[in-house]
């Protein structure tokens, strides 16, 4: 019984662990964003990298607010994604 309470324990904290994995958030600088479309069109290119959780576009700013998985995805895959949409991108710091 013992052994499997902590076989329980064990998977329970595996799929914490997992849950609570990690989250980024960064901030890119958007150039070429210059009418109420654009923003449409860096957060859909945004949405479709893989891990990226949740985007922000900043119109007025021209910035861009990415929450995302870094397993799976880099910050240069997104500044990356960006440009291949026509609004090249760098990271703030």
């Amino acid at each position: 019984m013992k052994v499997l309470n902590a076989l329980a324990f064990l998977s329970l904290l595996a799929a914490a662990s997992a849950i609570a994995s990690t989250t980024k958030t960064v901030v890119l600088d958007v150039q070429n964003m210059t009418c109420p479309v654009c923003p449409i069109t860096v957060k859909k290119s945004l949405e479709k990298v893989p891990g990226v959780i949740a985007t922000k576009i900043d119109f007025d700013h021209k910035t861009a607010t990415i929450s995302f998985d870094p397993d799976k995805t880099t910050d240069s895959a997104l500044t990356q994604s960006t440009g291949n949409a026509g609004f090249p991108s760098t990271l703030q710091r």
